[in-house]
């Protein structure tokens, strides 16, 4: 518990479910029987909505920092391919193979139940067309990343530029190179750059933790102005956004993950949950894979049997860069968004929320809270209100308990995967 939230009596998640049930019901107050009122116009337009903007800009403001020093961070922990061997290359097509896997199951999920259809249509473009500026920026954005130039468009020609104009995965590319330079140089001055960004990862989490405090208020003030524009129809159409991100979590953890264990783990599933229960039980409850670290190890090695030479390694740098459930989350958030405020993304454009979801997972920061800066700017770059992140805050703590579990359990499965394979490199070597 934090001293804040000491000082507060209450944890920050029961304060954010305060916030998000009391600026709810006010909202839904508001529009029920004052809607045409002056003095709710006044409440929304200069209380509820500039309290809001500033908690999202202050998450704007922590993006570029936390995704470049994640990044290039989590490139240079899995060092060198061709230095580091077998294990480097397996662990480094785990990761963006099976968050691929999570990530399309997302998309997929979010297309065939479509949880956020039902706004009318008219009230959707009122809502989008409530600043001229921002409607203007939404069409140019939309149309620029279309064809060959959204290819061309990941490779940024400036990359503060880009960084200026919220070009996301113009920045993660950069950010890779960068990394994988640094992995590759490991000299005195890229290992005391990599010193350096060390610290920027560091403080950002730092100033997330300070913003993250903020949010019971975002929360209340984002909910009542959207409740009151829209009344009682936005609360069901939440509840059909939980019920899609936990069934596409569960399918993920309990279909995939042990399809994966069994095939080319060579473990039976049953053995693997009842061996990883711990780590599974304290990643639910912390909500931090950071956080789990010690557990996951621990797990590894003694119940699951995984070398520690390949424990430490894959989970270690699982616990930053293999975030499964984190980039299921981020897709389903950003197309249910979409969905809810008429924006539609033509396939092209979901497969680059797809790509942006797995980089994102990798940069997102492995504590509670922390993929909401990425999504913030996957909305923005897409033209989606940034202002619908306050509809998911409410219940962000369970859906965050349940894709950490998934993120963990990621982990421990790329462990048992990873130390077969490694256990039949070494026979065929012994062989020969």
């Amino acid at each position: 518990m934090t001293v804040a939230d000491r000082r507060a009596g209450l944890p920050l998640h029961t304060r954010m479910l305060i916030g998000f049930v009391v600026g709810a019901l006010a909202g839904l107050a508001g529009n029920a029987w004052a809607t045409e009122s002056l003095w709710l116009s006044v409440v929304v337009t200069y209380v509820a909505d500039p309290v809001g903007q500033v908690f999202l800009r202050l998450l704007f403001m922590l993006v570029i920092p936390l995704v470049f020093s994640a990044l290039v961070l989590g490139v240079v922990e899995i060092g060198d391919p061709k230095s580091l061997g077998r294990i480097g290359i397996k662990t480094l097509a785990w990761v963006f193979i099976v968050t691929t896997v999570a990530a399309a199951i997302g998309l997929i999920a979010v297309n065939l139940l479509q949880p956020g259809l039902g706004l009318p249509p008219e009230l959707g473009q009122a809502l989008l067309a409530e600043g001229a500026e921002r409607a203007g920026a939404i069409a140019e954005r939309r149309e620029a990343i279309s064809g060959i130039e959204l290819l061309l468009n990941i490779v940024p020609r400036n990359p503060l530029a880009a960084a200026v104009n919220g070009d996301l995965i113009a920045v993660m590319f950069f950010s890779l190179m960068f990394g994988i330079a640094a992995a590759v140089l490991q000299t005195e001055g890229t290992r005391s750059f990599v010193g350096t960004v060390q610290g920027v990862y560091d403080i950002s989490l730092k100033l997330i933790g300070w913003v993250i405090e903020l949010a019971p208020f975002a929360v209340a003030a984002l909910l009542f102005a959207i409740c009151a524009r829209l009344g009682l129809g936005v609360l069901e159409q939440l509840a059909r956004y939980v019920f899609t991100v936990i069934l596409a979590l569960a399918f993920h953890f309990f279909v995939v993950f042990p399809v994966l264990l069994r095939v080319l783990g060579g473990m039976s599933p049953l053995a693997f949950f009842k061996g990883a229960e711990p780590a599974i039980l304290t990643a639910f409850s912390t909500s931090s894979s950071s956080a789990t670290l010690p557990t996951t190890l621990k797990v590894a090695e003694e119940n699951l049997n995984v070398p520690r030479r390949v424990s430490r390694f894959v989970c270690t740098l699982g616990a930053t860069a293999n975030m499964n459930g984190t980039a299921l989350f981020e897709g389903i958030t950003v197309l249910f968004l979409a969905q809810f405020f008429g924006v539609e993304l033509s396939f092209i454009q979901q497969c680059l929320v797809l790509m942006m979801c797995v980089l994102g997972g990798i940069g997102a920061a492995g504590v509670p809270g922390g993929s909401l800066p990425v999504i913030a700017m996957i909305l923005a770059m897409f033209g989606i209100p940034p202002e619908g992140i306050g509809l998911i805050l409410g219940v962000d703590r369970l859906l965050d308990m349940c894709r950490t579990t998934v993120n963990v359990g990621g982990d421990l499965v790329g462990a048992v995967v990873i130390a077969r394979g490694e256990g039949r490199a070494e026979s065929l070597q012994e062989a020969a």
